[in-house]
């Protein structure tokens, strides 16, 4: 209903004063890629849905512009988001013009790639086009403090990579294996989306080596260097309109890592002190993602 009134009054008002200035809707994706509310600053499926649908729905709309400065996360959640800004793009039969700012690394570089043209700075940081996952073996520590380990399971690879017990060859395979597939996967989007304009060979660009803005532009993941209000003027003119969509102030619980996110709801102070930890390791956790870039 509402976007029906939006755009008879768009329409009432191109008729009775001419065409309006173009309107970009700009939506800003910035954080860890992550389900849930996991950090302060959180990109994922579910909280940007309504975002997303709002962006390309505004009458009048001449593109989509995409701000992005995130060091990747979730390889799940990067391709829903990624698919659904390519979806609504091509429903509504709108542009979509990607703009990298620090870092569009691993996930955020699949952002980014929902763009029909990406845009950087010459010192950004892109790429990383692989697949990495970490952890911390405790075995020897536990064995050191005389800790006995009981782990039970049914189906004889449930424990795999359990972190308190000693590290097994085959599960370091097959380990490998899934990160190849995911590898593969992200690989074949970056063709799909990139195509011809690729330059760089091959295993140098999926090797998960990250480059700037400036050799990005020089290997085809990125078309040219500028920022969004620069490309869009050129674009299409010095009058066009730039409309932030979605933009919400944190609240104070999030800002202090007690809860998750801007969803964060209102808890008595025992609630509080007992989500500490939690915001703590995730705000830990959230560093080093940006720290992996030098950021």
């Amino acid at each position: 209903m509402a976007n029906r009134l939006s755009k008879f009054f768009y329409e009432l008002r191109r008729r009775l004063f001419g065409d309006p200035p173009p309107v970009v809707a700009v939506v800003r994706l910035y954080g860890v890629i992550a389900p849930g509310q996991r950090f302060k600053q959180n990109l994922n499926m579910a909280s940007l849905a309504e975002t997303l649908e709002h962006a390309f729905t505004i009458p009048g709309l001449s593109a989509v512009a995409l701000q992005i400065n995130s060091p990747g996360g979730s390889p799940v959640q990067s391709a829903l988001i990624t698919k659904r800004i390519r979806d609504l793009a091509r429903e509504k039969d709108v542009p979509v013009l990607a703009f990298a700012e620090d870092v569009a690394a691993s996930g955020g570089y699949m952002l980014a790639l929902a763009g029909d043209e990406i845009y950087a700075n010459e010192s950004s940081i892109i790429g990383s086009i692989g697949v990495i996952a970490s952890g911390f073996g405790f075995d020897k520590a536990i064995e050191k403090l005389g800790i006995d380990r009981r782990l039970y399971t049914a189906g004889e690879r449930k424990a795999m990579l359990d972190s308190f017990s000693p590290e097994k060859e085959e599960d370091v395979e097959r380990l490998k294996e899934i990160q190849e597939e995911v590898h593969e996967h992200f690989k074949s989007l970056v063709r799909e989306r990139r195509g011809k304009r690729l330059k760089g060979l091959r295993g140098r660009l999926f090797s998960g080596d990250v480059f700037t803005g400036a050799d990005a532009v020089k290997m085809g993941l990125v078309d040219g260097l500028g920022d969004a209000r620069e490309v869009l003027r050129d674009r299409f003119g010095k009058k066009v309109r730039l409309r932030l969509i979605g933009e919400r102030k944190p609240r104070l619980g999030s800002i202090l890592g007690l809860g998750r996110g801007s969803d964060t709801q209102h808890t008595s102070g025992i609630g509080q002190i007992e989500d500490m930890p939690h915001g703590l390791l995730a705000a830990i956790e959230e560093r080093l993602f940006w720290n992996r870039f030098g950021l």
